[in-house]
């Protein structure tokens, strides 16, 4: 599912394609970014984790952009067996296979491992930043705190909403220093080097992104703090965004809009189960734990509560949720709840795979198809490419002319072109005039040619 029709269903639009010409600079070390993509709600920038991570599978396949997309669903397909095999040692085999099970048939999962974006990779990601920091609380190995600051980074450079993973973090690491003096009066020497390698191996992998803020003025922090000062202020209004994130993750992750009472009284159930393990150990008092404090912090934010915010949630909630599916040996007739239970899911999700029953809209193919008419008509080195109504959407056709050699002027840039190219997406009432600044800033007074590829249009101005 991860796999079938990949080419045809992909999602290639703006940012992936951004994101592809990127890619191609650092392989032809071009330039080598500093810096991530920009969040769609605030524009703060993350870190450049992801360009990297993802740049050998653009050269696999030859600058063919499915290969971005190709990295990301294979190792959301090896993220099901690292999951499987993470919460076997955790808990056990039941509740490692129902958990794999909810994750592999997951139609949001599957369909954020359908194409290359950022967060689409922060569920592999906060898993294995929970499970190092479990194993560095429980063995004390030196190593697992240097992964544990690692994987964090990384985390954060997918998605800066992973920073609500640190209170919760960092609060289990305190408990546990706490812990170590009670029992033996003090603290060696080792552990402090343990917590000052897990700060240093985080800090080492966020260096780019640091000294960017630094030389920036803070740019970053100010523009992600004022992202949640303007998102309400109220304690009534976090109330309300708290349930709201717990409702919206019920049903992004179950597919079903449950009454918001019982979400609810989930979440209340959930909470009293945390406060009968608070004094026990037991790694699903972890888990309900960071669970509780990332949920809590993300109700910060009372903007929109898209799919995607939610991603560094669904692989702590559904093995919480595959835990109380787990019933005692004695019992007879619930397992059958769970198998309906399970069976449920997967019905429920089966309405979610548009690639089993939906022709492939083939975005790929249409980009290459526009950009090719563009290629054919350019006729001076000084030409540049917008596209309406989406303006930053032009980022797919400005890939594909950049690898065949026709390098149109930068996005940004102030240099004045020859020749524009708009590329009409859907109906366009306005070219000449529009005011949108790739257009008004050229200042076109005539049409010199018009084409169509599936619907698109394609206008080239002059002056």
């Amino acid at each position: 599912m991860r796999f079938y029709k990949l080419t045809g269903f992909t999602t290639f639009l703006g940012d992936q394609g951004r994101d592809a010409i990127v890619v191609k600079r650092i392989l032809t070390l071009e330039h080598l970014p500093a810096i991530g993509a920009p969040t769609s709600i605030g524009q703060v920038y993350l870190g450049p984790f992801y360009y990297y991570f993802i740049t050998p599978w653009l050269w696999f396949f030859h600058l063919n952009p499915v290969g971005l997309v190709f990295g990301v669903a294979l190792f959301s397909s090896i993220y099901l067996l690292i999951n499987y095999i993470i919460v076997k040692e955790l808990f056990d085999k039941k509740i490692a296979l129902i958990s794999t099970i909810f994750l592999s048939f997951s139609s949001i999962l599957i369909d954020f491992s359908r194409f290359s974006w950022n967060p689409n990779l922060l569920p592999l990601f906060t898993l294995l930043t929970v499970y190092f920091v479990i194993k560095s609380l429980k063995t004390s190995k030196w190593y697992f705190f240097a992964l544990s600051g690692a994987f964090l980074s990384f985390s954060i450079q997918l998605h800066y909403l992973s920073l609500f993973l640190i209170p919760s973090i960092t609060i289990l690491l305190i408990n546990n220093l706490i812990k170590k003096i009670k029992q033996s009066n003090n603290v060696t020497m080792k552990q402090f080097v343990n917590y000052l390698l897990m700060l240093f191996s985080f800090i080492l992998f966020s260096s780019p992104l640091i000294v960017f803020d630094l030389r920036h003025n803070f740019l970053n922090s100010k523009l992600f703090l004022a992202l949640f000062q303007s998102s309400g202020t109220s304690f009534l209004t976090k109330i309300n965004s708290l349930f709201d994130s717990f409702y919206y993750l019920n049903l992004y992750s179950f597919n079903i809009n449950l009454n918001k009472f019982f979400v609810y009284l989930l979440l209340f159930f959930l909470t009293i189960i945390l406060f009968t393990l608070i004094k026990k150990r037991s790694n699903l008092k972890t888990f309900i734990f960071i669970f509780f404090l990332t949920i809590l912090g993300m109700s910060l934010y009372s903007g929109p509560k898209y799919p995607h915010y939610f991603v560094i949630l669904y692989p702590l909630y559904y093995i919480i949720i595959s835990r109380f599916l787990i019933f005692p040996k004695e019992a007879k007739w619930e397992k059958y709840l769970t198998i309906l239970f399970i069976i449920g899911f997967i019905f429920l999700n089966f309405q979610k795979y548009p690639y089993l029953r939906s022709l492939p809209n083939n975005q790929i193919t249409l980009s290459k198809n526009v950009a090719q008419k563009i290629y054919d008509n350019v006729n001076d080195k000084k030409f540049t490419v917008t596209a309406l109504p989406e303006k930053y959407s032009d980022s797919t056709y400005r890939y594909f002319l950049e690898i065949w050699g026709k390098r149109s002027l930068e996005k940004d840039s102030l240099e004045k072109a020859n020749e524009l190219f708009v590329v009409c997406e859907k109906k366009c009432d306005i070219i000449i005039g529009n005011p949108m600044w790739d257009i008004a800033f050229f200042a076109p007074n005539k049409i010199v040619g018009e084409w169509e590829v599936r619907g698109v249009k394609i206008y080239k101005l002059v002056r």
